[in-house]
């Protein structure tokens, strides 16, 4: 039963609250009718990621998408007028160049893209970024720790934070984004003890992907938890519907019936 008419508009400033309290969920959307399906299962903020690189266009990792790519998938969510949160990823090289041009691709994501809030990724490098973004009245969800458009530069999507000096920076960078002005932190892929430490010891609210059961709450990427991204999956991600395997099977019956002349029946036809 959908609980989207039994609830009021989640704002940046509900997300802030939940801090401690309420645990926080998210769902990554890429269009219009995943958008409602999302939206209708009640969750609290629903992400336009960058992830629709890997998961929708078939790249081999986030580096790929383009400020055009983000803005399209972002208007088609935004068009379900959702009563969740509505965050866009800002993609690679669209933040953390010139000030003006970081503004200026944040803005395109709100105005043109229907986005409430945009989500970077970095700490202490984009901490300036964050603080001029909010000036600029536009909320800025920071994402730490395994960052995938950092994948060249980490050779692979590797757990980071598992020795104390690279904890002690996944730290600091989680503390940047609370100083920047973020009013909440994705953590991904870092140790459980770790991610139970930073939502700890930061005042922002935590939202974990592979960061462990402590964060303040839980974000997957839909096509991966309903298992309909098959080329892999992480193993922080829980498959709670294989709707990839039904939807083959589907597909395939769909195909044998046209071939033995059973489909379209007298039913489906004019």
């Amino acid at each position: 039963m959908s609980t989207v008419s039994t609830r009021r508009k989640i704002t940046t400033k509900t997300i802030r609250a939940r801090k401690g309290k309420t645990k926080i969920t998210s769902l990554t959307a890429y269009d219009y009718p995943t958008a409602k399906l999302v939206d209708g299962a009640g969750v609290d903020v629903i992400l336009v990621g960058d992830s629709l690189g890997m998961v929708i266009l078939g790249y081999p990792d986030t580096t790929h998408v383009t400020m055009d790519d983000m803005v399209h998938h972002t208007k088609a969510v935004s068009r379900a007028k959702p009563n969740a949160l509505l965050v866009s990823d800002m993609p690679f090289l669209s933040f953390g160049v010139t000030r003006s041009e970081t503004i200026l691709n944040a803005g395109r994501l709100i105005c043109e893209g229907g986005a409430e809030a945009v989500k970077l990724e970095g700490g202490v490098r984009v901490r300036d970024d964050i603080r001029a973004l909010v000036e600029c009245q536009i909320p800025v969800m920071g994402h730490v720790g395994l960052t995938p458009q950092s994948v060249h530069q980490f050779g692979g999507f590797r757990v980071q934070g598992k020795k104390e000096a690279e904890a002690e920076q996944v730290l600091r960078d989680a503390v940047a984004v609370q100083e920047g002005g973020g009013f909440s932190l994705v953590l991904e892929g870092i140790p459980s003890e770790l991610g139970e430490r930073i939502t700890r010891e930061i005042d922002i609210p935590t939202i974990g992907i592979g960061a462990g059961p402590d964060c303040d709450g839980q974000v997957l990427v839909t096509q991966d938890m309903l298992n309909l991204f098959r080329d892999f999956t992480p193993k922080f991600v829980k498959i709670y519907s294989d709707l990839g395997e039904n939807a083959l099977e589907a597909m395939e019956r769909f195909c044998q019936e046209v071939r033995d002349g059973i489909f379209p029946e007298e039913e489906h036809s004019f």
